[in-house]
């Protein structure tokens, strides 16, 4: 992509997550519906809100989840939103996320942000780091 600029941003989360409904219990899996809110705090200092659902197995550390999140605030002093898709399996205890920008998601001074996002937790706690471009400024 011709005249964009990378950037990296890193920080924390804190998240709360509820039910949005009743879990849909079968043999061997069940299926929720959950409402995600996060604050983010270092080089993003924004709000994220957004839905998950989710598929919990009978066999310890296997689950999935699909969500989509808007997150509006500033991110690295440009303020402004954009929306972040998630996919997320665990097998056995092993992870694999993806968590990617909506393409043309981007509004105000974020519009045209493209890029992906990564989570770690530690100790309980919550950090991210996100990898994303944006189109060169003119001038």
């Amino acid at each position: 992509m011709t005249g964009r600029r990378k950037y990296r941003a890193a920080g924390s989360f804190t998240v709360t997550i509820r039910p949005l409904q009743k879990p849909e219990i079968a043999p061997g899996v069940s299926l929720g519906r959950m409402a995600v809110e996060k604050q983010f705090v270092g080089d993003l200092v924004a709000g994220g809100k957004g839905e998950m659902l989710t598929s919990m197995t009978d066999i310890a550390g296997s689950a999935a989840y699909v969500a989509i999140e808007r997150v509006s605030g500033v991110l690295q002093g440009r303020r402004g939103g954009f929306v972040l898709q998630h996919s997320g399996t665990m097998t056995h205890g092993v992870q694999r996320l993806s968590i990617t920008v909506v393409p043309d998601s981007g509004v105000d001074k974020l519009a045209g942000i493209d890029g992906s996002f990564t989570i770690n937790i530690v100790d309980g706690q919550h950090f991210y780091e996100f990898e994303y471009s944006l189109p060169a400024e003119p001038g």
